[in-house]
């Protein structure tokens, strides 16, 4: 159980929105909530949950991986209660967005396209050493973005 960061960043802005978000440096992740997905995906809560589930049962990601419960202290009534809130990582983050079908996505997955492009073609992530040592997680990125790209709900 790890307490929420109370210095959010920004992963993602256009014109309409931006989302902030837990940045956890020791994974090297950030974390949303279902509810903050609907809202940068503009979709429905249980939309997400609808497409978080097929992405576990088709065993795109693994659940225990790549998601996370987090006490969170937010205002009910007149009292303030500390919740168990669960929060997806980025991978979760970015399959959902392959799958959702809305102006939102479709500008998110713009957006994740030139941003791993602009890695890729200009080396910033391709530091020769560190290359080496994490080849088989760019193989694993790279098979995830392939799958995505071909999902149904993208036609």
């Amino acid at each position: 159980m790890t307490q929420a960061n109370e210095n959010p960043i920004v992963i993602y802005e256009d014109a309409d929105q931006t989302v902030e978000v837990r940045l956890d440096a020791d994974q090297e992740t950030v974390w949303l909530t279902q509810r903050q997905m609907a809202e940068l995906f503009d979709t429905s809560s249980d939309n997400v949950s609808l497409h978080l589930k097929s992405i576990y049962s088709d065993e795109e990601l693994d659940e225990l991986a790549t998601t996370e419960e987090s006490s969170v202290v937010r205002q009910e009534g007149k009292r303030q209660v500390s919740r168990l809130i669960k929060h997806y990582n980025l991978d979760a983050i970015i399959s959902l967005g392959y799958r959702v079908n809305s102006h939102r996505a479709v500008k998110f997955r713009q957006w994740a396209t030139r941003v791993l492009r602009e890695h890729l073609t200009k080396g910033w992530t391709l530091n020769r050493q560190h290359f080496e040592k994490n080849a088989h997680e760019l193989e694993d990125t790279l098979a995830l973005i392939r799958k995505a790209a071909q999902s149904p709900a993208l036609a």
